[in-house]
């Protein structure tokens, strides 16, 4: 269950993430219009892809109002860039010698020279300021201010069957701010809808799995059911528990002590505390102490309808839950955004790195690369730099549509899986059997066929694809350093001859029919909120169990920060026992289990719907020997943590 910003924000635009260091902003270049206005410097990215000539309906009411955000550059962005790779790389002499956040601050951000002139430009063009960050200006005023400020002129654009307000050509500064602004947002609106509402609503509906199901994969099989690939099949488990995904990805005796991970969302589940203590208890989980799980915030939540705010309290419950399940010792510190907009969510890794909230930071929302805008990519590559030199990493999961031909028609990577500064974590199916062995994993990717009418047969069997995980190659991110000699050109050059970022990372448990029991407050057909348990996995699951598992390495590296841990990763692949070599075909027959559901959701009163799941059916992505865009390195094995203890 992975939380996908498009789908909560009804197609809002979304960020997507620049290739490393020299990133696609471009000030000081001069924009296409640059004889017309020689003093100005262009904020390349800020006019959409889809603001055309051919979709242009005129131009904006000069009343219309603007908010925008002018994000700041900072004293030494390319100096930020570079020591970011510095002290992430473990060839560099600079290696782990990261920054304090007040440090970080003093030497790559803003000055008070710098923020002055921002502010001097926006409110001579009559533009009011509304908030001042370390990262940007908030302005509001009308849309001739704006105009007036960003050098451009604002029209009305059709955009699908809707109009939206964007820039007509390229945003541009003054030249005499060249270096301080690193570009500008909200300049389009499409779509900016806000419903304000004062509390949040209840929890989702309740959703159960029916059995039967299997204590350990294949303890229980089906075998009064149909053969599928030739042969009985198990039904799927009830759901992994931390004891189980602790000795599938070699946790030993490292229990994350000392070690601090965030996780970000929207928005917060009223019973998260709550939840979380009665999940530890009845699974054998370490008890969670006092002062070890924190929420950090905002004042006001916002557009809690457009982005389904209940649907957002599993997805934290998931994330706290798996984190604890895998490291129990760590302190964990929860920070939600107000809503699940892009401003939002980067405020909330904002605060995470402002404040150094953590070393470790698990996401598990995201959008399709194809809504990026490199105005916000922009943004977000800054904080994750910032966060880089101060230790801290920031692991995203990769998506849970394989490679979204299905869902979208073309097929393309999720953001901000693609940065080159983050961790993409993809997704497996895995088989723990009896005393908790490690059995097997397989690229996550579901064929779903249902039961005939008279039981005898799956029908259209293997079926359709469900479900898998994001991976593959992306259109905007340039290759990264540290995946050159491990990434198959192949798949590096996929879209572009120069060779292009490609996601994943690495991988762990994803496929809800091998995934995760969580326990969470749910509303009942009654009316009433009861504490639950269901089976859920998504990358949303893999995205928390890397950041435990990373939180148990960085125990074991005797508690100095990992910081931006793929040039680690990366180095660290081909060696003996560090990574699970995951491919689709880990055994002789082909791979599926059964599953077992409530037509309803809850009880068995509506009937039962019986399917069969196929593993390792990643739309068009394979899982192979060696580095795939299904699982990348591949999942840690025994040797992972260990790998990082000091000798």
């Amino acid at each position: 269950m992975r939380s996908n910003r498009a789908k909560m924000r009804a197609g809002v635009s979304m960020a997507a993430t620049l290739p490393m260091i020299a990133g696609a902003l471009a000030l000081g270049i001069p924009a296409a219009h640059a004889a017309d206005s020689p003093a100005r410097d262009a904020l390349k990215g800020t006019r959409p892809a889809w603001a055309t000539a051919k979709a242009d309906k005129g131009a904006t009411s000069n009343s219309a109002q603007v908010k925008a955000r002018v994000y700041l550059a900072g004293r030494d962005r390319a100096g930020l860039a570079a020591y970011a790779k510095a002290v992430s790389d473990p060839s560099s002499p600079l290696y782990g010698k990261h920054l304090s956040a007040k440090k970080a601050q003093a030497r790559f951000g803003a000055t008070k020279a710098q923020v002055a002139a921002v502010k001097s430009w926006l409110k001579s063009a009559g533009l009011t300021v509304t908030q001042v960050t370390s990262h940007y200006v908030a302005v509001s005023g009308d849309v001739a201010a704006a105009e007036k400020a960003f050098g451009t002129q604002l029209h009305n654009f059709a955009k699908g069957s809707k109009t939206y307000r964007a820039p007509a050509r390229t945003a541009s500064v003054p030249a005499a701010l060249r270096g301080a602004v690193l570009t500008v947002t909200g300049l389009d609106n499409a779509p900016h809808k806000a419903r304000h509402k004062d509390q949040l609503p209840p929890p989702d509906a309740v959703f159960r799995n029916s059995g039967p199901f299997s204590s350990y994969y294949g303890s229980n099989v089906a075998t009064t059911l149909p053969d599928a690939y030739g042969h009985k099949i198990p039904y799927a488990i009830r759901g992994y528990t931390g004891k189980q995904l602790r000795a599938a990805y070699g946790a030993g005796t490292y229990t994350g002590k000392h070690v601090r991970i965030a996780i970000t969302d929207a928005y917060a589940s009223p019973t998260i505390a709550f939840d979380a203590g009665t999940y530890a208890k009845k699974h054998g989980d370490a008890a969670w102490k006092t002062g070890q799980l924190h929420q950090v915030l905002p004042k006001n939540y916002t557009r809690t309808e457009e982005c389904g705010a209940a649907g957002w309290y599993g997805e934290e419950t998931l994330d706290v839950e798996a984190v604890h399940a895998v490291a129990p010792a760590a302190d964990v510190t929860y920070v939600g955004a107000a809503s699940c907009y892009d401003d939002d969510l980067l405020d909330s890794l904002s605060k995470i790195v402002d404040n150094h909230l953590a070393d470790i930071v698990s996401n598990s929302w995201g959008d399709i690369e194809a809504n990026q805008t490199p105005d916000l990519a922009a943004a977000y590559d800054q904080v994750f730099q910032l966060g880089a030199v101060q230790g801290i990493g920031f692991y995203f999961s990769s998506g849970d549509d394989g490679d979204e031909v299905a869902n979208t028609g073309t097929k393309q990577v999720d953001t901000p899986a693609n940065s080159a500064w983050v961790t993409a974590v993809g997704g497996t199916s895995l088989a723990v059997g009896k005393g908790d062995t490690y059995q097997w994993e397989t690229g996550w990717g579901t064929e779903k066929a249902s039961l005939s009418a008279d039981g005898k047969s799956w029908q259209g069997f293997p079926g359709a694809f469900t479900s898998g995980a994001g991976g593959g190659t992306s259109k905007t991110v340039a290759e990264p350093y540290y995946q050159k000699n491990v990434v198959p050109k192949a798949l590096a050059t996929a879209n572009n001859a120069a060779g292009n970022r490609v996601v994943p990372d690495i991988a762990a448990i994803a496929d809800p029919n091998t995934g995760f029991l969580v326990g969470q407050t749910q509303t009942f057909p009654d009316g009433s909120e009861k504490y639950s348990e269901y089976r859920i996995g998504g990358t949303s699951l893999a995205a928390p169990v890397i950041a435990a598992v990373q939180a148990l390495a960085q125990e074991a590296r005797g508690g100095k920060a990992l910081g931006f841990a793929n040039p680690a990763i990366y180095a660290k692949y081909g060696k003996k026992g560090v990574f699970h070599d995951v491919t689709d075909h880990p055994t002789d027959s082909g791979l599926a289990v059964v599953r077992v559901d409530f037509a309803n959701g809850f009880d068995a009163a509506d009937g039962l719907l019986t399917s069969v799941r196929s593993l390792g059916k990643d739309s068009s992505l394979s899982a192979v020997k060696g580095y795939d865009d299904v699982t990348g390195v591949g999942s840690p094995a025994n040797g992972y943590v260990q790998s990082f203890r000091r000798r």
